[in-house]
Formats: C-alpha cells, sequence, structure tokens
C-alpha cells in the first residue's frame, strides 16, 4: 500500500454508487411495503443484517469481533498499531416503521471508506474501526443507545444484560438467540476518536441548502414512564362528575407538557410517544393509563425547570380530578459538546471538498453522544426530505449520502494520519 500525504489522499472520494446500492441491497433485511425497513434490535431481521455486514467486512480485508453486548468492530490495520484506532460508525437496527437512512447510512459509508481505501491502496498511520452499535433506537429495549452507554462506563454490562422488552425477553437472551453474545469485554477496546455520519433527522439543513452539517454536540434528554391511576367505574351509569377517568388525566397531562415545552422554547421539546390503558374496554371508564414521555433540550437548566414544572402539573391535575399521576425519570443524558478538533477536523475536510456546509446542534440523541465522555468524539449531517425520519417515507438523495460518505472519508484520512 502507499504511503499517506496530504497531496495524495485530498482528491480520494469514496464511490458513491455503491454506496448507493449497497444501502438498498440491505434494506431487504425487514423491509416494509410502505419501502420503510423494520429491524428491531437482536431480532431475526437484526441478525440477517450483522451477517451480512460480517461478510462483507471480512471481504474488505477487515478483522471482525463482538463484544458481550453484540457490537460489531471491524479493525482495518494502521502502519502504526500502537495507535489507538480511529472508529466510526453508527448502528443498523431500525424504529418499527423506520428508514432506509437513520443509522444505516452511518455504518455502511463506513464501510465504503474502507473499501475505497483499499481500492486507492492507502495505507493510514493509525488503524481504523468500523462499528456497528448495539440497539441504538431502543424501540425494543429500552433506554436507547445502551451499547454505547454501556462502553462509555454509564451501565454494567449486566444490568444492560438483565433489560427486558415488553415480551420480558432480556437482552441477553435476545443476543442468544442470533448467536451474538460476543466474548470481548465491553469498552476493553481503545478508541482514538469517533466519527458518526448520520442524517439530519430535521428540515434545517435542507431548508438552508446546505449539504453538511458539521454537528457540534447534542442537546439533552430526559426520559420518563408515567402513570394515571383512576377508577374503573360502567361508562353508561357514572355521572361525568363522579367519574375518575385516567385518560382524561393524560389528555390534560399531555396538553400541560406541550405548553410547558413551548414556554421553553425555541429548541425544548416534550413528546408522549406511548400510552396504554389497562383493560381497555369499550364500555368501562378508563382506570389506569401507562405513558411514556420523552423532554429535550440543548441546555441542562431547561431539562431541569421543565421536569420540575411536569411534576408540579402532574399533582396539580392528579388532585383536581381526584387521579394519582406518577412521573419516574428512567434515564437523562446531559447536553454533550462535541471535541473541538474533531469538529475541526470536519469542518476542514468538507471545506476541502468545496461543500457547502453550518454548524449545527443534533437535536436527537446518537451513539457518538455517549462515546463523547469517553473519546474524542463529532458527527457529520446530511440532509434528509423534509427533516422526516422514524418513518418509512424517511429519504435522502445519493448525492447528499455520497458527500456525506467523501467528509467522512477526508475526516478519517485527517485524524489517522
Amino acid at each position: 500500500m502507499s504511503d499517506v500525504s496530504p497531496s495524495s489522499t485530498h482528491n480520494l472520494r469514496a464511490d458513491g454508487s455503491r454506496l448507493w446500492a449497497t444501502i438498498h441491497e440491505t434494506a431487504r433485511f425487514g423491509g416494509t411495503p410502505k419501502g420503510g425497513i423494520n429491524r428491531l434490535t437482536l431480532s431475526a431481521e437484526d441478525g440477517q443484517v450483522r451477517d451480512w455486514f460480517r461478510d462483507a467486512c471480512e471481504a474488505a480485508g477487515l478483522t471482525v469481533s463482538v463484544d458481550a453486548l453484540g457490537t460489531q468492530y471491524a479493525l482495518r490495520p494502521g502502519k502504526d498499531m500502537s495507535l489507538p484506532p480511529i472508529a466510526f460508525g453508527s448502528h443498523l437496527d431500525t424504529q418499527p416503521t423506520g428508514g432506509k437512512f437513520d443509522g444505516v447510512l452511518g455504518v455502511l459509508a463506513g464501510l465504503e471508506v474502507m473499501r475505497s481505501l483499499n481500492d486507492a491502496g492507502i495505507e493510514t498511520r493509525a488503524p481504523l474501526l468500523l462499528v456497528n452499535w448495539t440497539n441504538e433506537e431502543g424501540s425494543r429495549f429500552a433506554p436507547a443507545m445502551m451499547a454505547s452507554a454501556a462502553y462509555a462506563g454509564d451501565f454494567t454490562t449486566d444490568e444492560i444484560l438483565a433489560k427486558r422488552d415488553v415480551a420480558g425477553t432480556t437482552v441477553a437472551e435476545a443476543l442468544d438467540a442470533i448467536g451474538y453474545r460476543g466474548g470481548e469485554a465491553v469498552g476493553e477496546r481503545a478508541i482514538g476518536a469517533f466519527v458518526e455520519l448520520h442524517i439530519e433527522q430535521g428540515p434545517i439543513l435542507e431548508a438552508e441548502g446546505k449539504t453538511i452539517g458539521v454537528v457540534e454536540g447534542g442537546q439533552g434528554i430526559a426520559w420518563f414512564d408515567g402513570s394515571v391511576e383512576g377508577f374503573e367505574s360502567h361508562a353508561g351509569t357514572t355521572p361525568m362528575p363522579r367519574r375518575r377517568d385516567a385518560l382524561l388525566g393524560l389528555a390534560e397531562f399531555a396538553l400541560a407538557a406541550e405548553r410547558i415545552a413551548l414556554a421553553h422554547g425555541p429548541s425544548a421539546v416534550a413528546t408522549i410517544g406511548e400510552a396504554t390503558i389497562q383493560a381497555p374496554s369499550r364500555n368501562v371508564v378508563p382506570g389506569r393509563v401507562a405513558f411514556t414521555m420523552d423532554t429535550r433540550d440543548p441546555r441542562s437548566e431547561t431539562l431541569t425547570a421543565m421536569e420540575e414544572e411536569l411534576r408540579a402539573a402532574a399533582q396539580e391535575i392528579g388532585e383536581r380530578r381526584r387521579l394519582s399521576i406518577v412521573l419516574e425519570r428512567i434515564w437523562r443524558k446531559e447536553p454533550v459538546p462535541f471535541d473541538p478538533k474533531v469538529v475541526a477536523a470536519v469542518d476542514a475536510a468538507a471545506e476541502g471538498l468545496g461543500l457547502s456546509r453550518r454548524r449545527i446542534i443534533s437535536g436527537a440523541g446518537h451513539d457518538a453522544c455517549n462515546l463523547a465522555a469517553k473519546v474524542p468524539a463529532a458527527m457529520i449531517f446530511v440532509p434528509c426530505k423534509d427533516g422526516v425520519s422514524h418513518n418509512e417515507s424517511e429519504s435522502s438523495t445519493e448525492s447528499d449520502c455520497a458527500a456525506g460518505a467523501d467528509v467522512l472519508l477526508q475526516t478519517v484520512l485527517r485524524l489517522a494520519n
């Protein structure tokens, strides 16, 4: 392989058409009739795409290993193997009605980086490491981004292995079912820096006509499990003033959450994404409703203020309606600043490629946000149509995906040399 110098690599580009074909090739694993992907973490479909990814990496000359939480690592040697590798990647699991790009782009663009370096015969000084993190989405097992959180030390491996889905299956059981509980200890592998390419999942880049988002950090997130306890009674014989309707209590609380988020705007958001009536019946006043809540903001103090106001609203509504409203915080991730040097490398790569760009904060959580607590990290965003994500209609363009892969490739070369 050839020596690496700026003059020999500044014109190097990824193969965008090959990347595009790979994105659509892997979309068959869990593909939906509407053109999206249903590939829940550690499902049979996730096992299939993991097998494909392992085979593709090995075909590219990479050495693939798996840790105790199922995260896949694909290593490309460097000239100096004493250096910690420059890592990049994302995740291959999706939402139940997910699209082809969320997470997938970062992993497959990373594979394309490896393939393009092979094609050009280039050996980097530091080794390179492509990563497929387990359970970024959090749609089957909570919390989201659990494997990268365990890598960063936020959870122990045993804590994650014991997490259960709604059917009662543990992470350990799900890993064993698809054969992806590996032998490598979580967090054991050293990483010199981590870069994650991702669709923006928001409308800013598209609205401003920018190709690249240079991500400076991620906003804070707090997740809650909640319940509203009332009293089941006959729908036909219980007068409205005498009802202790749990669903109406949740409806009022949801509107209060909307008011609270708007009051902390423009960046604060609050979402009740799940609500389940216990023992629902057409002619019974709901007596218990379980729900989840997601709050986010780039400012830690705003997350705290929103939680205090949400609890106060729950107490007031509960007392007035003769209900018990419980809000239990199950996870909080503080706002994350990315490493200035890695951010600067992304910015310089985009500038060198002549791509329009802007600095941006991530509204969504990502594995890079967890890793930033342990290793220097940053992200690259590309636009997605109408800012839509976590939806089967999620879409990006071949040219934007290729541009993101080019920036990833050039960033990796800067960091690895």
